[in-house]
């Protein structure tokens, strides 16, 4: 054995790579980071998905969930409403807009508040739920693949079926 072949086993011999190695501790290799990615993304998606869990709700909860869709209906077609209302009636419309200029300003910073909360709060359980349809939807990317693999994949002729070959044989000639 000469003294090439010596560096190249010190170099590359008994399943060591020295070069690798040493490259290693001044770059990331490539592939296990990607490797450490993936994992931590998979975890990341596996707890969020266990934070948002589908649970059936009650008879309760539906009714309250039935009630918080009713104020912004009631509040549209309110306003359209009062539109019918002046066009119909302008003085009754006028009185009672008269009796609405009188209430105080701070009443109306509390109403305002209030319709904000109440907004507000609604459109952080839509956005729940919308993520919550993301995860699942993305949790459930794997199987529609591999379904869809399984689609396009023939089947392996394991039992030939002499009437189809047949019935081919006489169709393709």
């Amino acid at each position: 054995m000469g003294l090439m072949g010596r560096i190249m086993d010190f170099l590359f011999g008994s399943g060591r790579n020295v070069i690798a190695e040493t490259a290693e501790v001044f770059r990331v290799n490539a592939e296990n980071q990607d490797q450490r990615l993936a994992d931590a993304r998979a975890q990341s998606l596996s707890q969020f998905a266990a934070e948002f869990q589908i649970e059936r709700k009650g008879l309760f909860d539906r009714v309250i969930d039935g009630l918080n869709r009713l104020p912004r209906p009631m509040l549209a077609f309110g306003t359209l409403g009062l539109f019918a209302a002046a066009m119909v009636d302008p003085v009754w419309f006028a009185s009672r807009m008269q009796g609405i200029a009188l209430v105080p300003e701070p009443l109306w910073w509390l109403m305002g508040a209030i319709v904000s909360f109440y907004f507000g709060a609604r459109h952080q359980a839509k956005s729940q739920e919308f993520q919550d349809s993301v995860v699942r939807t993305a949790t459930a990317v794997s199987g529609v693949v591999e379904r869809q693999k399984q689609l396009v994949t023939p089947p392996k002729d394991d039992n030939a079926n002499p009437a189809l070959e047949a019935w081919r044989a006489d169709n393709d000639g």
